[in-house]
């Protein structure tokens, strides 16, 4: 059985790497490893406008964690914990998932692609969630990726993927408020957090808040995603 083209976005940082110091296109390796090991063959995507043109060769996109996405992008302003805004990496994430839809191949949004996803779709985001939830158990300290259990809805992709209730890795400090059009929510924590949303009447479209990168060992979500790649679809334009 082939194995299908997963595209994976990207990162623009400036790094410093043996001798060199330069501005290099950035993925952590857990993203290809775990795409890899579920049958699928990562593709890394560039965090330019040339994303959405190389969607048109994918058979699925994740969508990977990262930094705020600027809130002008659903109508709001900087809130006192807004991270800096990264301009070229949300306009290449906001085509490529549009194109992704518009071909209707499967995506997953992780952390930040799930909130780009809800964002794409019409929806808003919690610009700092413990001012909501009252406290950092998603965001326990920084560069550190904490246990949260999540509850899939019965009868969701999540749900036939995972099961549930499931313990999963966090890190965010931003999370769905109001979902975008024709999204549905598909799991929470216990504290009423959105951790999942599924969109109607696509093969397979679905936004995780947690990293499922972060666990190895644990192939079935994005075996979901490599398996709805494989599958035939009605219109790939």
């Amino acid at each position: 059985m082939s194995r299908p083209v997963i595209g994976v976005s990207s990162y623009g940082e400036l790094a410093s790497y043996w001798i060199m110091e330069n501005e290099v296109v950035l993925l952590p390796r857990q993203y290809v490893d775990l795409i890899s090991a579920a049958g699928g063959t990562p593709v890394v995507l560039p965090p330019t406008a040339a994303a959405a043109d190389a969607v048109g060769v994918c058979d699925a996109v994740v969508f990977t964690g990262g930094p705020d996405l600027d809130p002008a992008h659903y109508g709001a302003t900087p809130g006192p914990y807004a991270d800096p805004p990264r301009p070229e990496r949300d306009a290449s994430d906001l085509a490529a998932i549009r194109r992704a839809l518009d071909r209707r191949i499967p995506v997953l949004g992780v952390c930040r692609g799930h909130q780009l996803l809800n964002v794409a779709l019409g929806g808003t985001l919690i610009q700092h969630l413990p001012d909501v939830v009252g406290h950092q158990r998603h965001s326990i300290r920084p560069a550190t990726y904490g246990p949260v259990e999540v509850t899939p809805e019965p009868g969701t992709r999540a749900a036939a993927a995972l099961g549930g209730p499931i313990q999963v890795w966090c890190h965010h400090h931003q999370a769905v408020d109001r979902p975008g059009d024709g999204l549905r929510v598909t799991a929470h924590a216990d504290d009423g957090t959105v951790e999942a949303v599924e969109l109607d009447g696509y093969p397979f479209v679905m936004g995780v808040q947690w990293h499922p990168e972060q666990d190895l060992t644990d192939l079935r979500l994005m075996r979901a995603v490599v398996d709805a790649a494989r599958a035939p679809h009605a219109a790939r334009p």
